[in-house]
């Protein structure tokens, strides 16, 4: 083998390497690495939302350090990204009504108190998109000193939520005491 052509192979296969491998999940394909400002991070678990019968969105939560503990989810400091894509359509601001319903299952009285304004404000910002689309992307990302980013279809909604508890509350959507679906949340630890 030639020089060149040993150094063509080499070159192909770190450039392969380097590529981010994704997987199929309900015909909506999901990278297995995301970055968040600046941060590389992996993807901790992908799964599906049903509401009865049908399929809503696909769900998939990035970390910088992959675990099963939902405590462990919680506490990691850095940079964090779930993404949805929707394999339905959608009304926003039937979405955005049930992300609301969701955290006051999840949260008690002193968070849900302290985190009202943010709830309006995330509820306003649904109601204004009108529809959500078939493969639509939603990224509800923690930026350490930022707060929580809402992107829809790489747009940024709204000006990011400060609070902490805010994307607290927002990941016990999915990985709360009372989850919006439980083979979900296990999907999302990465749990069988």
């Amino acid at each position: 083998m030639n020089l060149k052509l040993a150094l063509a192979v080499v070159v192909s296969a770190l450039a392969l390497n380097a590529m981010a491998a994704s997987v199929d999940v309900d015909g909506i394909q999901v990278e297995d690495k995301a970055t968040v400002a600046g941060t590389q991070l992996t993807l901790n678990g992908v799964g599906t939302r049903h509401k009865g019968s049908l399929k809503m969105y696909v769900a998939a939560l990035y970390l910088e350090k992959k675990t099963s503990n939902t405590a462990e989810v919680f506490n990691q400091s850095g940079p964090k990204r779930l993404s949805l894509t929707m394999v339905r359509n959608v009304e926003a601001g039937e979405l955005g009504r049930l992300f609301t319903h969701q955290i006051i299952a999840n949260s008690d009285k002193a968070i849900i108190l302290r985190l009202a304004p943010q709830l309006r404000r995330m509820g306003e910002m649904f109601a204004q998109q009108k529809k959500v689309l078939i493969e639509d992307s939603i990224m509800i990302d923690w930026v350490p000193g930022t707060g929580t980013v809402i992107t829809i279809q790489d747009k940024m909604q709204i000006e990011p939520f400060k609070e902490p508890e805010f994307y607290k509350a927002m990941l016990s959507i999915w990985l709360g005491n009372s989850p919006a679906e439980k083979p979900l949340k296990n999907a999302l630890l990465g749990l069988p």
